[in-house]
């Protein structure tokens, strides 16, 4: 028999006192932010980690590829792992291991070790479902939607605020001590959830599936290293068609032997019920938009006057110019849990969508004045609020209680595949659509407005397929009674396989 477990909404393992449970959600809102903000750290210092370090460009860019990689292959498996044993248990394992990371780049220059560290700060991208996870666990009913949204939103807000953050550490002190104060926010929040946030007592059963997550890591190293490399190393080169070749076959064996066995890595079945495809793809396409935002815009206001469309923007700037989309995002995340109650989620990441949509289009034609284009990047990071804080209650609404941290980790991995597929979508655009201007060779203002569009695409495809997800008001009532309309909210291993073998 699976143990006991409790339903959502109802405080579970053991619980703090009144005071300290209303910390619950600032304290784990923070942690997602400084896991967000680890994600966009570096990305200031990237023109100068060569002349730094000794490294070639293409080493230095690994310092943000290395971080994608591990956060695509641990958020889903350690999401499922503290379904199993403790989410608050996890929760502190990849705090410690960003901490970790942060102290390994903080007192190095080498390259290598450099790329260690930031692989070790990627694992902790798994902090984002879990904290919704634990949200869904301990939080009266009433309170877990706007929660929900605000731990969801973090994964924005953090981007958002860390490239200007970092910008005017590495232009005011030495680079070093932004990894410092990396490290520094991540023992705090070891501390914080130590402190504050309880253990739940929701687990589901099972043995841990190290097949299963073997064929995983291997699958999403592959596709995601001829994603990101595919620029430099070309579309069609044997290396980048041999790796997508050696992915898809290695995701059908993966695929077969997660269809059979008793316990899963990832419930595929679960995974392919139409409301948590739909939710994965938007996610998808959602975080392909969202980047493209953080991408361009500091790149935009940098370029030079002589290429006729830059304003010759200082680090410090262009990385404040996405400073007001951060700060929108938190004020935003409020509104966006209200609408989800009132009118649904898919109502809301709809709307976010449309938003996102008008933004970029605001953005194709005001790419010639610093507040004008701020403000498109600022609309685009409103619809991006709305949209982040909306998947997770699609996806809990259609999973079992006992899978919330895992299938929410499989939706924060989606937004991490949808950035990395934009970061090779910008690169190739900006690599290609060139001109020479005073001498030197730059992006032609038709580059940016491409990726605009492009975008705008993204999000009107996200829109579409919100209007396909399934009707919300059952998803209200999930959310509230903690699992899918007529469903379970457990599933024990042996139903699981009776299932498989049917």
């Amino acid at each position: 028999m699976p143990p006991a477990i409790s339903a959502p909404g109802t405080p579970s393992g053991t619980t703090p006192g009144p005071a300290r449970s209303r910390l619950v959600v600032p304290v784990l809102a923070f942690c997602g932010m400084v896991v967000a903000v680890m994600q966009t750290l570096v990305v200031p210092l990237l023109p100068h980690v060569p002349a730094l370090t000794g490294a070639s460009a293409g080493a230095a860019g690994w310092l943000v590829t290395i971080t994608l990689l591990t956060g695509a292959v641990f958020t889903p498996v350690l999401g499922r792992v503290g379904d199993m044993y403790g989410k608050r248990r996890v929760l502190l394992a990849s705090l410690g291991v960003l901490t970790l990371g942060s102290v390994l780049c903080a007192v190095s220059s080498d390259i290598g070790v450099l790329i260690t560290g930031r692989g070790l700060q990627g694992t902790a991208l798994a902090v984002i479902p879990l904290g919704i996870s634990i949200i869904r666990d301990e939080l009266p009913a009433a309170r877990i939607l706007p929660s929900i949204a605000l731990m969801s939103s973090t994964l924005g807000i953090g981007a958002a605020i860390g490239v200007p953050l970092a910008a005017v550490v590495t232009e005011k002190f030495d680079w070093h001590t932004m990894f410092w104060a990396s490290a520094a926010l991540g023992l705090i929040d070891l501390l914080l959830v130590l402190w504050i946030v309880p253990e739940s007592a929701v687990r589901s059963p099972g043995r841990f599936d190290v097949p299963g997550t073997l064929g995983l890591t291997a699958l999403l190293v592959g596709v995601l290293l001829a994603i990101t490399q595919g620029s430099a190393w070309g579309w069609t080169s044997p290396r980048t068609l041999g790796l997508l070749g050696a992915s898809v076959a290695v995701g059908l064996l993966w695929g077969w032997y997660e269809l059979r066995t008793s316990s899963p890595i990832m419930d595929l079945r679960v995974s392919a019920r139409p409301a948590v495809l739909l939710a994965n793809i938007a996610a998808l396409l959602i975080g392909f938009s969202f980047y493209a935002n953080s991408l361009v815009t500091a790149q935009l206001v940098q370029e030079p006057t002589s290429t006729g469309y830059g304003l010759g923007a200082s680090l410090v700037v262009s990385g404040l110019c996405l400073l007001p989309g951060g700060l929108s995002m938190v004020a935003l995340s409020p509104l966006s849990a209200r609408i989800s109650a009132t009118y649904g989620p898919r109502t809301a990441l709809a709307l976010g969508a449309l938003v996102m949509t008008l933004g970029y289009v605001v953005r194709v034609f005001t790419s010639h004045s610093l507040w004008l284009i701020v403000a498109g990047a600022t609309v685009v990071s409103c619809g991006t609020a709305l949209a982040y804080s909306a998947l997770p209650a699609l996806v809990m609404r259609a999973v079992p209680v006992g899978e919330t941290a895992s299938a929410n980790g499989l939706n924060t991995l989606m937004r991490s595949v949808g950035q990395a597929c934009c970061s090779a979508v910008v690169t190739a655009v900006l690599a290609h659509l060139t001109f020479v201007a005073a001498g030197r060779t730059a992006p032609t203002l038709h580059a940016y407005l491409l990726i605009f569009v492009v975008a705008a695409g993204a999000a009107l495809a996200a829109l579409v397929v919100a209007s396909f997800l399934p009707s919300d008001r059952p998803g209200r009532d999930a959310v509230r009674d903690g699992g899918p309309p007529g469903g379970t909210v457990a599933v024990s291993p042996p139903t699981r396989a009776a299932r498989g073998n049917a």
